[in-house]
């Protein structure tokens, strides 16, 4: 009986933290979700100070073109370019997201243009993610245009 009992409490405080741990990713993976949504309405509308609040300083951005964007200032530059180039209805959905620690994760997401004249532009973004102060930010974006579209 007491090893039935001792052998419950062990597995409770085993399982507790495995539990908090899920709980905590899934936390995450809606702010991460609610961050990229915040990314795109911004880049939407052009808002630079939504995109300074949501993009760390050192942030890199490779683009589809091959374009490298090093630090806020070009990656926002840059974004605003892209957007005035390539006009049309921007969507943004998350696929998965990988945590490589409590403070890092790896976002992919399908990234659609629709364009005005009807055209689509099918790509994939991936989002480096840091974890800081002042909640998930966007230290990195790689955005890939697979072959053939």
């Amino acid at each position: 009986m007491k090893k039935s009992i001792l052998l419950s409490f062990s597995l409770v405080f085993i399982s507790l933290p495995v539990l908090f741990a899920q709980d905590s990713e899934v936390l995450d993976s809606e702010a991460i979700i609610a961050l990229i949504d915040n990314y795109s309405k911004a880049r939407e509308l052009q808002d630079t100070v939504l995109l300074k609040e949501i993009l760390m300083p050192n942030i890199d951005q490779l683009v589809s073109s091959g374009e490298w964007r090093m630090g806020l200032q070009a990656a926002i530059e840059g974004m605003q370019r892209s957007s005035n180039t390539n006009q049309g209805k921007r969507t943004l959905k998350v696929d998965r997201i990988k945590f490589l620690s409590k403070e890092v994760a790896v976002a992919d997401a399908r990234y659609v243009i629709e364009s005005e004249n009807g055209n689509i532009r099918k790509m994939w973004s991936t989002f480096l993610l840091v974890l800081t102060d002042q909640g998930w930010k966007i230290s990195g974006i790689r955005n890939m245009l697979p072959a053939g579209q």
